[in-house]
């Protein structure tokens, strides 16, 4: 005879109410109950703590590579801003310095 496993398909509050179960019964007995392995629950856990409910949304044939692009390259140009804006401020502090003559940092 063959045994044939059974695929679920759980909803987020599915997985979130399994997660929260599991975590008042302990993993083993709460991974046996909901027939579950530890490493799936572990991965959900994860997911959860990371993004919340929506971290344990199905993802199948969703494309997260380019979100992870799009945030890579809005993080680059604020590096850049920010580096311009302190190098902006430093070369406004040099001017200052040598216009009305303060005394720079006193090197030890």
């Amino acid at each position: 005879m063959l045994m044939v496993k059974q695929i679920h398909k759980r909803t987020a509050q599915e997985k979130e109410r399994i997660i929260l179960d599991i975590q008042s019964l302990g993993v083993i007995a709460g991974c046996r109950k909901w027939g579950i392995s530890k490493t799936l629950y572990y991965y959900w856990v994860n997911k959860y703590q990371a993004s919340g409910i929506e971290g344990l949304e199905d993802r199948r044939g969703k494309n997260m590579d380019a979100h992870i692009k799009r945030l890579e390259k809005e993080n680059r140009i604020l590096k850049e801003l920010l580096a311009e804006k302190e190098l902006e401020s430093k070369l406004k502090d040099e001017l200052l310095k040598k216009k009305f003559g303060l005394p720079g940092k006193k090197e030890k």
